[in-house]
């Protein structure tokens, strides 16, 4: 090797020391805030996951609360405030159970009440509430008002809703069209097909013909 390459290398080792030397701060100060960074990302799932952990063990103690009847009604919604708050599908989901056990013991205006409560519902659940407090309005009277929550026409459950409210409010004619409706979205062999064909005969309609009646 000749010396005029050992001084080129040594020049440029010299030159790396020195910007290493001068910028040493920076890079430790990079490194540091690089660790620093993971470091508080790890933290924050962390604290994610416990905190999860304990919504979802909240919802279960309050699902069993509802269902042993061991909540009073006002402290029943003071929880469901509490879940929403953290998780809006787990809120949503302690109401609809609470809504039932409150059903169950003969408390339907209750349960509306509770329904009627739910203020941020996630977009998968919200044909699900609205379906069941539509049929407790149907069972206390209020038809009109259930019409007004059965707004999804692709929806068999709610279409099957809004036929039984036009039902009571005894309009056959529209209570025939949402049976159909609905006939139309549910598989000829699901159990929920003949009751819908019960309905529609009950309203006056003629089912359709299938290949398991002609």
């Amino acid at each position: 090797m000749a010396i005029d390459d050992l001084l080129n290398e040594h020049e440029q080792s010299e030159q790396v020391r020195s910007w290493l030397r001068n910028n040493a701060l920076g890079i430790i100060g990079g490194i540091g805030l690089g660790l620093a960074v993971i470091a508080g990302w790890n933290w924050w799932q962390a604290q994610r996951r416990q905190a999860d952990m304990g919504v979802n063990a909240a919802y279960a103690q309050a699902v069993q609360a509802f269902e042993d009847g061991k909540l009073p009604a006002d402290k029943g919604q003071g929880v469901i405030a509490s879940l929403d708050k953290n998780n809006p599908a787990l809120g949503t989901l302690a109401a609809l159970q609470l809504a039932k056990a409150q059903l169950d013991a003969g408390r339907r205006d209750d349960a509306i009440a509770t329904l009627r409560g739910v203020r941020d519902v996630p977009s998968d659940l919200r044909p699900i509430l609205r379906e069941r407090l539509a049929r407790l309005l149907i069972d206390a009277g209020k038809a009109k008002e259930a019409l007004a929550l059965l707004d999804d026409e692709t929806n068999p459950a709610m279409l099957d809703a809004r036929g039984d409210a036009q039902f009571a409010l005894g309009d056959m004619a529209k209570a025939q069209e949402a049976y159909r409706k609905a006939l139309v979205l549910v598989a000829v062999g699901d159990a929920q097909h003949r009751v819908l064909e019960m309905k529609l005969i009950e309203a006056g309609g003629t089912p359709p013909h299938t290949e398991d009646n002609t």
